[in-house]
């Protein structure tokens, strides 16, 4: 029949082809079953009930030529290829697709100078815009104890890749709530707290938010001015409304103390508040402990909901417990709060994407209905998270050897990055640059606000290779004793050629 339907759709351009003739069919033997043979049919074969029609395919011969390669079938989407005889599907114009009418978005302010440094072959070229830490040699650093960690991991013949439950690993979870709010903190000690493994400190911040915006009345939170620039994005999609406090002010490139009180007395009774626990991102100015006591007083008295974003515990001042103070006194008062941990600065786990999300409650019986909503939000959301970076985490907190190491690793990475703003101080006094630049000491943690404007960013970027963000924000981790003659030097020509 194949055969037959080929001459049938080809015979008016083609020659016919030419097929033996057809053998009649041997005899039935005479033990084939009677099923295969109506013997109501009449000796010629032919029945005298209503015939069905012989079958005929419908071919259309328009447009057909001599070349195979044109021929096409009705569904004009599909053609014979000499190459490739099966009907392949035609590539369709671009403008038949149905995100023609979508826009190229632009690159993350953040991300966006990596990507541009990668296309840039200058040798001098410098990246100062990622946080991420590196040696002096300018390289990522694996810690010593995380090696450790995942070795000992490694060997264990008893570990498996099964899922973990949607709140995560259980020891990494009551860890990460000891680091952050102490061993002997009365809220852990009486079950008040609920805590979730969660994506590094975005995937804590987007649980806790999307948690608030369907169980808590007010959804405004207000964030620092200026603050990280993924808070926003973060919370807006979370289902809540962002707003601003006053944080830091560019004539002092300090804390703007008096504005941050005058908000956040401004704000609505039961307002959630963002507060940076340490190494405020992209400042790097922290209140001072006295000025922490009175941002708590103020928002216990207005019932504000304090939400503790901690990305560099340790990191800070080299201290776990020091960087962790501000917290802690906002738990000591018996009042509630959120902190959302992220595990990639501290522990370098930048790639395993650890973090959690701890809530204090006021009783353990509303910590565990606050645990039952928080799976409800994670399980469409990722189901559950990943296992590797929370058992790296859990095995150096819960050895005591490989936990006093890792401190003795996080204050080196902290000291060296003190080191760093005392150098790059020095090398801009040298120099005689314009303008008073205490301020990169006075600031802690990965990052300095340089107080330089996005005209002077470009020009530094133009002319010496050193890519950071336009608010002028430069990762001190990203700094060696190398690179900061260098760095000087354009800070330098940028202030005094464009002042």
């Amino acid at each position: 029949m194949s055969c037959l339907i080929a001459c049938l759709y080809t015979s008016s351009q083609l020659a016919p082809l030419s097929l033996p003739p057809l053998s009649p069919p041997p005899p039935l033997p005479s033990s084939s079953p009677t099923l295969l043979l109506d013997k109501r049919l009449p000796a010629n074969g032919v029945s005298t009930k209503k015939q069905l029609k012989p079958f005929a395919p419908t071919v259309t011969t328009k447009n057909l030529s001599s070349d195979p390669s044109s021929y096409k079938t009705p569904n004009s989407s599909f053609q014979i290829s000499p190459q490739n005889p099966s009907p392949t599907k035609m590539a369709h114009d671009h403008s038949d697709s149905v995100f023609t009418n979508i826009t190229r978005a632009p690159e993350d302010p953040i991300l966006g100078v990596t990507v541009a440094y990668n296309k840039d072959s200058d040798p001098s070229k410098l990246n100062l815009g990622v946080g991420a830490y590196r040696t002096e040699e300018g390289k990522p650093l694996v810690l010593n104890v995380v090696r450790q960690a995942e070795q000992k991991l490694v060997n264990d013949p008893s570990r498996v890749k099964e899922y973990l439950p949607i709140v995560g690993l259980a020891d990494f979870n009551k860890c990460s709530a000891k680091l952050i709010f102490g061993a002997d903190s009365p809220a852990i000690q009486e079950n008040r707290v609920a805590t979730v493994q969660c994506l590094s400190g975005t995937g804590s911040l987007r649980v806790g938010g999307e948690f608030l915006a369907k169980h808590y009345h007010e959804r405004t939170v207000y964030i620092p001015q200026p603050t990280w620039g993924n808070h926003p994005k973060i919370f807006t999609l979370a289902g809540l409304s962002v707003k601003s406090y006053r944080y830091y002010d560019p004539a002092t490139r300090g804390l703007d103390f008096q504005g941050l009180l005058e908000d956040l007395g401004n704000a609505p009774s039961g307002a959630i508040v963002l507060l940076h626990a340490c190494a405020h991102n992209p400042t790097g100015v922290d209140p001072t402990i006295e000025k922490w006591e009175q941002i708590r007083q103020l928002m216990r008295s207005k019932a504000l909901l304090p939400f503790f974003d901690s990305a560099y515990q340790g990191f800070a001042s080299g201290s776990l417990d020091a960087d962790a103070q501000p917290v802690r006194m906002f738990v000591a008062d018996g009042g509630e709060c959120f902190a959302a941990q992220s595990y990639a600065k501290n522990m370098g786990l930048y790639g395993e994407r650890v973090g959690a999300l701890s809530i204090v409650c006021k009783t353990a019986d509303v910590a565990s209905r606050v645990e039952s909503q928080l799976k409800l939000v994670i399980r469409p959301m990722y189901s559950n998270p990943p296992l590797h970076g929370a058992s790296i985490v859990a095995t150096i907190l819960k050895d005591s050897n490989l936990y006093n190491e890792w401190t003795v690793e996080l204050k080196a990475m902290a000291d060296r990055i003190i080191s760093m703003r005392k150098q790059l101080l020095e090398a801009l006094q040298a120099r005689g640059t314009p303008g008073d630049w205490t301020h990169i000491i006075k600031q802690i943690g990965m990052f300095t606000f340089t107080g330089l404007n996005s005209e002077q960013v470009a020009f530094m970027t133009k002319e010496y290779h050193i890519y950071m963000t336009s608010d002028g924000r430069i990762s001190m981790a990203g700094l060696s004793t190398k690179t900061i003659p260098h760095l000087a030097d354009a800070m330098h020509a940028a202030v005094t050629s464009m002042a």
